[in-house]
């Protein structure tokens, strides 16, 4: 059995991988876990140059099968036999019009869990709509909240509504798979990305239905005013506005940069919040005066919560990331990539990124020949009519 080691969450356990960057990050936290993926991807398709895809695969087999040809759905059907896993973000209804969808499939394997990884779910009245990662973050909510209080929404830097379903996903195979072994049955596991964006709201929904709050775009401020972004000579830092609110001020008063901030009446914290444009003006001609490693290093021995807004390299040079080897180096067709590793470590069975992408079709012989059972006579005609 392929995977990434005996000792690994999922070893043993096969994945199918139907998906494109809807759902590409979901069998990608599988194989990471050590399952065997095996991607299905069309015939004559060329290796991934987007990012996201190429980073997406790493861990997995490929095999290239034509789905619309009634002789590649009957090698599909091969592959499910033995598969614990499908996970798929085709549009709602194309597996159906061919027979594979889950109704269509789980007959030949009781034990299979498939989800379907879509934009707004398998049913009503957006299941057709076109749609993109930016789609979904605009009608799940996310964009209303993102930007400056008096300009228009921002988008979330990268696709974040499409790994929050890869996320949620992955989660829900662990759950199905976890009560197969009580039941003995898979089971259909339909994700929205709609809804895993709305799921992800933080406190925008809480606080609504708490307590009837719209919450609102607060630009670099903390939804709560607690913390915001600030200028320095040299770049960003995060600050904390009102903790520790005497010994921040006696701070400033020991260089001459509290202005009128020494008051007593500035320890009410609801003038505070009353007046806190003024705050953040006094405090930002203050950090504007400094480099960010001066703030940071003096706020943490203050046992304040700064830290450094850091830029793309900043991250990459981090000591503290560098420490704890998070970056790691795998290998793709086009080109090697540093990316980040995992998240979470196990102590005893971890949960590694697989260290290279494997070229569409790749796996084709050791897969429909070596565990599928396919003669060389046979491949060879498949391969000639345009079948894998």
């Amino acid at each position: 059995m392929r995977g990434q080691g005996g000792n690994s969450v999922l070893y043993g356990y096969r994945v199918l991988d139907l998906t494109d960057e809807k759902g590409v990050f979901c069998t990608r936290f599988l194989a990471d876990m050590g399952a065997d993926v095996i991607r299905v991807e069309r015939v004559g398709k060329p290796p991934a140059e987007n990012p996201f895809l190429t980073v997406g695969n790493l861990g997995k087999r490929s095999v290239t099968l034509e789905l619309e040809t009634e002789a590649g759905r009957g090698i599909f059907k091969k592959l499910v036999r033995g598969a614990d896993v499908l996970v798929e973000s085709c549009p709602p209804g194309y597996l159906d019009s061919w027979g594979i969808d889950y109704a269509g499939i789980s007959p030949l394997n009781p034990r299979l869990v498939m989800a379907s990884i879509t934009d707004f779910g398998q049913e009503g009245i957006y299941r057709g709509y076109q749609s993109c990662d930016m789609v979904t973050s605009a009608l799940g909510g996310q964009l209303s909240v993102c930007g400056e209080p008096t300009l228009p929404p921002l988008k979330p830097f990268g696709q974040q509504a499409y790994y929050a379903a890869g996320l949620f996903a992955a989660i829900g195979v662990l759950l199905a798979l976890r009560h197969r072994r009580v039941s003995g049955r898979g089971q259909h596991l339909d994700i929205s990305a709609q809804e895993c964006v709305a799921a992800s709201l933080d406190h925008v929904l809480v606080r609504y239905f708490h307590g009837g709050v719209v919450a609102r775009r607060q630009g670099s401020r903390h939804w709560d005013s607690a913390f915001r972004v600030f200028s320095c000579r040299d770049g960003y830092i995060l600050l904390s506005l009102f903790q520790q609110w005497e010994t921040l001020i006696e701070w400033l008063d020991s260089e001459g940069a509290a202005d009128d901030l020494t008051g007593e009446r500035w320890r009410d914290r609801k003038v505070r919040l009353k007046h806190l444009d003024h705050i953040i003006e006094v405090l930002e001609r203050w950090t504007r005066s400094h480099t960010v490693a001066e703030l940071v290093e003096q706020g943490q021995l203050m046992r304040f919560p700064w830290a450094e807004v850091s830029s793309l390299p900043g991250v990459l040079a981090n000591s503290q990331l560098g420490e704890r080897r998070f970056f790691v180096e795998v290998a793709a067709p086009l080109k090697r990539y540093k990316i980040p590793g995992v998240p979470c470590r196990l102590s005893r069975s971890p949960w590694r990124v697989g260290n290279r992408v494997p070229s569409p079709g790749e796996h084709n012989e050791e897969i429909y020949r070596g565990e599928l059972g396919l003669s060389k006579e046979e491949i060879t005609t498949l391969i000639a009519q345009g079948i894998i």
